[in-house]
């Protein structure tokens, strides 16, 4: 069996098929670039599903509120901002639904503070993921970003 790399997804307006093959002269860099390529393009549906389950509203309203800063001392506040209780109170809140099971709430409130930490630490300028890599070939997917 060869070596590959596929993703298929079908899934309301997001048709995508990637494929890799890995053959013994295949350059690690290639597979990065790839894999990266398939993160940011599920980080972006995630951040979009959540923001179907959750009022993502309501968490960037509070996360709107958080101080700005690029120095280290800043980014350590605004760290701390984000697991404070405001911004915690308002993941609770938009995830208390009484339709779910309390580990069901839990699972959300997780992403919710992903969602929240990744959201907070772009703004200061920092990377997060590997969006801001610059990989030739990835322009057309890094303008589409959450």
């Amino acid at each position: 069996m060869d070596n590959t790399i596929q993703f298929i997804a079908n899934y309301g307006d997001w048709k995508a098929i990637k494929k890799l093959k890995i053959e013994e002269k295949t350059d690690p860099r290639a597979v990065m670039e790839f894999l990266a390529s398939l993160g940011m393009g599920l980080d972006r549906k995630i951040a979009e599903n959540l923001g179907k389950t959750v009022e993502l509203e309501k968490l960037d309203a509070a996360l709107k509120e958080l101080p700005k800063g690029k120095t280290e001392q800043e980014i350590a506040s605004i760290i701390s901002e984000v697991n404070s209780r405001k911004v915690g109170s308002a993941i609770k809140e938009i995830c208390s639904k009484p339709e779910l099971q309390p580990k069901e709430q839990k699972e959300l409130q997780q992403f919710c503070r992903v969602y929240a930490m990744r959201k907070a630490l772009s703004e200061c300028g920092l990377s997060v993921d590997y969006s801001s890599v610059d990989v030739p070939g990835m322009g057309r997917l890094k303008k589409t970003k959450v």
